[in-house]
């Protein structure tokens, strides 16, 4: 049986007459990809402290994002982090279960001290980039605080990964 190509179109613009949408799906941003990169920013697994406190809704559908995700902290109190596609146009917040018993922080050791004079690193894949600065605040590994930049009157947060060094995931 020979068809003839005309005879084929037709059939295909049939097919998508049929199903409206079916031929023109467009895909979407996986909510999986959106819970990896909240944990990648934060240093934590859903569920844990300052991880998110649960998974991203899968109902949602997103339009996927050609570009990496840009993630930040969203509210003074930092229990929610704003993630967003620029390439796209949309954004989602996703909530963060802060520390917040007092008998964690006790027991957590401080390895910076306030006023120390740190490194803040930024990683991403195949690159890392170092500054320094001075800490705020006290904390103890796997925290969050603020650090002065050298030669700025800029904060930013960064997570304390041992004494004299902190870390800012990069995004990916």
């Amino acid at each position: 049986m020979t068809f003839h190509p005309i005879a084929m179109l037709a059939a295909t613009m049939a097919l998508a007459a049929a199903a409206p949408g079916a031929a023109l799906a467009q895909p979407f941003t996986d909510p999986a990809a959106i819970d990896a990169a909240v944990a990648g920013f934060t240093g934590a697994s859903i569920g844990e402290p300052r991880g998110a406190r649960g998974p991203v809704d899968r109902r949602l559908k997103l339009a996927r994002c050609g570009v990496p995700l840009a993630l930040e902290w969203y509210g003074r109190r930092q229990d929610t982090v704003r993630v967003a596609c620029p390439d796209a146009g949309w954004h989602v917040f996703v909530a963060v279960d802060p520390v917040r018993s007092t008998a964690a922080k006790l027991a957590a050791t401080p390895v910076v001290k306030r006023g120390d004079r740190v490194t803040v690193m930024v990683r991403g894949r195949g690159f890392t980039v170092s500054q320094g600065g001075e800490a705020t605040a006290d904390g103890a590994a796997g925290e969050w605080i603020t650090v002065r930049m050298d030669g700025s009157r800029e904060e930013v947060q960064a997570r304390v990964e041992r004494a004299g060094t902190l870390i800012i995931p990069a995004l990916s």
